[in-house]
């Protein structure tokens, strides 16, 4: 009976000391994604008439850039991501695209606000997604299932995965977009890079609306440079101008405490049991590679006069516009990427493994506290 007694209070201990884990790695989950807590019943409150309202309104047609924020349930959030890091049975040099659907509505204002997503059985390679007839018989399933059991938000957009080459969208992507928003505003773009995700620690998404076929948009400033591998810069470059990106808030409820508690416990084990370094080789492999060929493909002379510029003070170009600038951001990118996936591997080797050293110094200390407890007692 003591020793069962033993047995029972260690496993006791275990499961106290991974639910304190799963709380703090949640915490932390949070803070990197910058999670708001917001008690506020009207976010989950579906208002046909509001809704219908604006729909009929369709201050989209008068103003393209009438969009200009996405909020987005914490809960919602981690669905998408657990699904795009399904693909690939799991190792993620190896993910293929994936696609689903978001629940929500839009609010006067101009902004979406996404309560729920779920997938769709499609099939993906790495860089393409093939949506079937199976793809719409389930869309017109789940929303008829959807109305039974008094779900009132619509479908407010799609999501799909960009696996470790940024979060844009390509010609398909804009073509597809341009399409739904012809025939089913109003309409979302979410992108989701799962490698990068992983690689990283925080999840690299982003949300975009697409302009209307033949609008100009106005010259905006120089955005922030996206690190996009060579082979796709192409594709990138051609379509910049055809949409434009949407800010992002992460919040949380009350409501959703429970619910997202659940999906944790799911999502902190797959984090948990997979390891970067191992997993990413394939991925730190090309992005290697891409590094490598864009210092080839660099012009000596264009950076020689690049220089000049800089040096008379020429204010013709930003800084970020020197091509080695450009390939240094993704190196330093790729080598943090690393540092953050060997430290985690550490902290996990500590944890898991411990060796018989450890192992024996716990067990002294446990038996001088007994010894210690014991004399007090006596």
């Amino acid at each position: 009976l003591g020793w069962a007694a033993k047995v029972w209070q260690r496993s006791k201990q275990s499961r106290s000391q991974g639910a304190v884990m799963a709380q703090t790695a949640q915490k932390t989950f949070e803070m990197e994604n910058q999670v708001t807590t917001v008690d506020d019943a009207a976010l989950y409150h579906y208002d046909e008439g509001e809704q219908d309202a604006i729909h009929d309104k369709r201050p989209w047609k008068e103003d393209p850039n009438f969009f200009k924020k996405v909020r987005i349930s914490a809960v919602a959030l981690i669905k998408m991501v657990m699904h795009a890091r399904s693909s690939g049975n799991g190792i993620l040099g190896q993910m293929t695209e994936v696609m689903g659907l978001m629940l929500g509505k839009v609010t006067p204002d101009g902004t979406f606000i996404v309560v729920d997503a779920y997938p769709l059985p499609v099939e993906g390679t790495e860089t393409r997604i093939n949506a079937g007839a199976s793809a719409n018989e389930f869309m017109v399933t789940f929303s008829e299932n959807g109305e039974k059991i008094g779900k009132q938000e619509p479908v407010c957009g799609w999501y799909h995965s960009h696996p470790g080459y940024g979060c844009w969208l390509s010609g398909i992507d804009v073509q597809t977009q341009m399409t739904y928003q012809s025939h089913q505003e109003p309409w979302l773009a979410i992108v989701i890079d799962p490698i990068r995700t992983c690689a990283a620690g925080k999840v690299e998404i982003g949300a975009f609306r697409t302009y209307p076929e033949g609008y100009n948009p106005p010259t905006e400033a120089a955005s922030e440079y996206q690190s996009i591998p060579l082979d796709k810069i192409e594709d990138f470059g051609v379509h910049a101008k055809k949409y434009y990106q949407l800010p992002i808030e992460i919040y949380k409820n009350s409501i959703d405490n429970a619910l997202l508690e659940l999906l944790w416990n799911r999502y902190w084990i797959d984090t948990l049991s997979s390891s970067p370094l191992l997993h990413n080789r394939s991925f730190t492999n090309k992005m290697v590679q891409d590094c490598v060929q864009k210092l080839e493909q660099i012009d000596t002379a264009a950076v020689s006069q690049f220089r000049s510029r800089m040096v008379m003070h020429e204010p013709k170009k930003r800084k970020d516009g020197n091509p080695l600038s450009k390939v240094s951001v993704d190196a330093a990118k790729m080598a943090g990427e690393q540092v953050q996936g060997l430290t985690s591997q550490t902290v996990k080797f500590a944890i898991f493994n411990c060796n018989n050293k450890c192992r024996q110094g716990s067990a002294s200390a446990a038996a001088a506290s007994e010894e210690g407890a014991t004399a007090m007692e006596s």
